[in-house]
């Protein structure tokens, strides 16, 4: 039976998930590096991992019989469609704010 696909807000949902983010961000790293960060097994670490690989948030790299992980920029894409939808949003809504204040300021002065 194939694994459920996650949306990329149910898997940026779980905090450990989070962490191997941020972690990455600072710089590559093997499973055993990440796992030894928390306080669950490896195979648990290597679970999220997958989550991760699979949503397109991380690449894998094998170097030798290590396999380390990097950030990939691709799983970022839907979380920042969405955050762009609102921030689009709320820019149009200042500049609308913007226009009537500046409205009013314009007719109080010719008063």
């Amino acid at each position: 039976m194939p694994a459920p696909t996650l949306d990329a807000f149910q898997v940026i949902a779980d905090p450990n998930r989070r962490q191997i983010l941020q972690m990455l961000t600072k710089d590559t790293m093997n499973i055993n590096a990440l796992a030894k960060n928390f306080d669950m097994s490896r195979p648990a670490v290597s679970k999220h991992i997958k989550i991760l690989y699979s949503a397109g948030f991380i690449s894998i790299q094998e170097i030798g019989r290590e396999r380390y992980c990097l950030l990939n920029e691709e799983g970022f894409n839907e979380l920042r469609n969405w955050i762009n939808h609102f921030d689009k949003f709320w820019v149009n809504k200042l500049k609308k704010l913007e226009t009537i204040l500046n409205n009013k300021q314009n007719s109080s002065h010719k008063n």
